[in-house]
């Protein structure tokens, strides 16, 4: 009697799990596409902002350049990433978008996007992730200020290297009242990535269109055009 129920509830645990893993596989797959379509929309969104669509000609998530692992420290990225290249017509790229992490913040590490033009100027800096205090800190988030717009056109040579610290280390740059690590952490891992596309920059702007950018374009050509 005890071994037929013990077989039993064996027997009804296992249906369970089989029930289980099949409900969670299902799910899986019927939310995969959603998620990924929500990834991309906001991925494109925020690099749009960087770079408007009048700026280029190519698809900027697809059409990457993946950073070397020598930059992966540099430029915060434990696991490395890619940088989004945009095209002219012709080919030419005339900014790209570079990940990077500041891992000082005052409450932990904030990501960002930033866009470097072909001249080596500012195209946009946005925060994409951060804990930093709210009405403090948070105000790199450019939904609270418009703080992050005053990067736009700056370089290594504008205001001067030099000066690319926030005001109270006697730089060119403004802090907020009553937080200064937050925009020092900012400002100083926007400069390294100007330093990593001073260093890289003729491997980067000359980067081949992407495997991936190639396929699309091809899978979406009208018959015929695919060579």
């Amino acid at each position: 009697m005890l071994k037929r129920s013990i077989g039993k509830n064996a027997a009804v645990l296992a249906l369970f799990a089989v029930v289980t893993a099949g409900t969670l596989a299902i799910t899986q797959i019927t939310t995969k596409e959603p998620i990924e379509r929500a990834v991309r929309e906001a991925s494109a969104k925020a690099l749009l902002e960087i770079i408007p669509i009048d700026r280029h000609s190519n698809d900027l998530l697809v059409d990457t350049y993946p950073i070397p692992k020598q930059y992966w420290a540099m430029l915060g990225l434990k696991q490395g990433g890619d940088i989004n290249l945009a095209r002219q017509g012709d080919g030419t790229i005339d900014a790209v978008i570079i990940p990077t992490v500041a891992p000082d913040g005052y409450s932990g590490p904030i990501r960002m996007l930033v866009g470097v033009n072909r001249d080596g100027s500012i195209a946009g800096v946005r925060v994409t992730n951060h804990a930093e205090t709210p009405g403090l800190g948070d105000k790199v988030d450019v939904k609270k200020s418009d703080w992050i717009l005053s990067f736009n056109g700056k370089s290594l040579d504008d205001p001067g290297r030099e000066m690319w610290k926030v005001q109270k280390d006697g730089g060119a740059f403004d802090q907020f009242t009553g937080a200064t690590i937050t925009p020092r952490a900012v400002v100083n891992q926007v400069r390294r990535v100007l330093d990593f596309v001073a260093e890289h920059q003729q491997a980067i702007f000359s980067a081949p269109v992407s495997k991936r950018a190639v396929e699309i374009e091809q899978s979406t050509a009208p018959e015929g055009e695919n060579n």
